[in-house]
């Protein structure tokens, strides 16, 4: 009897320690507001959007995990980017959950972050938005919150540059596919002309009052930055603009040097891909680590490397522009 019941007691314990599969990813949405998520280009809409958050596969809340934030683009919905660029798969690898804004269509006719409101430039409007949205999940999910990183594409990158700019003691590091400067236009009616063109603003200037204003030991921001050389909705200039504008916020000395657009860093690379691209990599350090990083695709338009081109604005031709922000994140937790 005594053996019968210490087999019994065995069988349970063992039940008990037996390894779990573990559970799949999955979606849940919310949404939220912000006090200051007024926009001073549409002040009748209500100042809270829509979010949805990416749980990787095996997530439990036992440890603190890093959080990606990934902003979708003119005319894509977080659905489109989610699926298009495989960010699930990068979560579920890197153990990061993935928070994806979604833009009300009311505050913008085509989809896009209002990156060149006032408001929003200052730090308020959709950037203090977003920014509520980090810390609702942050609370709820258990997020490291010296590891959370901003992503995007297109217009969500030109917010994402705000982002790191105005925040960045709650920034690891900033991912920008095919954007545009922080403040880069001087108004509304003038964004289209710095997409072609570049900014009509002094974006040193800005990095450098937002440097001084920045508590030191929250600096630097370490930022990505990929682009296409035959992007004909968003310059490359605008890349080498939003490198220049993390140069002076991260206080590197290449930022001071000159006017000129054109950066001579001490670290570039180039190779060819298998479709005969050439990609060109640009790198500048401090204190022996890679602070900014360029990335010129050669022959990409506006379109994010290597993702699904069933979903608009995707190229599926390398580089894999998902697999280059997962080795950004991981060389940042470092």
């Amino acid at each position: 009897m005594f053996d019968n019941l210490w087999s019994r007691a065995k069988e349970f314990f063992f039940r008990l320690i037996r390894r779990k599969p573990p559970e799949p990813g999955r979606f849940e949405s919310d949404t939220r507001s912000a006090l200051r998520g007024w926009l001073a280009t549409a002040p009748w809409i209500w100042p809270a959007r829509d979010y949805t958050v990416y749980i990787p596969r095996g997530h439990t809340n036992w440890r603190r995990v890093p959080l990606l934030v990934l902003i979708h683009g003119c005319r894509q919905t977080a659905d489109d980017i989610a699926h298009a660029t495989r960010i699930t798969a990068l979560a579920d690898d890197v153990g990061c959950l993935v928070l994806l804004p979604r833009q009300n269509p009311r505050a913008n006719a085509w989809g896009c972050w209002n990156w060149f409101d006032k408001a929003t430039v200052r730090g308020w409007g959709e950037t203090a938005i977003v920014f509520a949205q980090v810390r609702s999940v942050r609370r709820k999910y258990r997020i490291d919150r010296k590891r959370v990183f901003i992503a995007g594409m297109s217009s969500g990158a030109a917010l994402a540059t705000v982002l790191g700019v105005r925040r960045p003691e709650l920034i690891a590091g900033v991912f920008v596919h095919s954007g545009i400067a922080c403040g880069a236009a001087s108004s509304p009616m003038a964004a289209l002309n710095v997409s072609k063109g570049g900014a009509d603003t002094d974006i040193t200037r800005i990095a450098r009052d937002a440097r001084t204003d920045a508590k030191p030991d929250t600096l630097p921001v370490p930022l990505l930055v990929i682009h296409g050389g035959a992007d004909s909705v968003v310059s490359p200039i605008n890349a080498a603009q939003v490198v220049r504008q993390y140069l002076a916020l991260n206080g590197h000395a290449a930022a001071e040097a000159g006017a000129d657009i054109e950066l001579p860093p001490p670290d570039r690379s180039s190779i060819a891909t298998p479709d005969g691209r050439t990609v060109t990599t640009c790198e500048w350090m401090i204190s022996g680590r890679v602070v900014v990083r360029h990335v010129l695709i050669e022959a990409l338009g506006h379109a994010w490397s290597g993702g699904d081109d069933k979903y608009p604005y995707n190229d599926p031709h390398p580089p894999d522009a998902t697999a280059l922000l997962g080795a950004f994140v991981r060389s940042a937790m470092q």
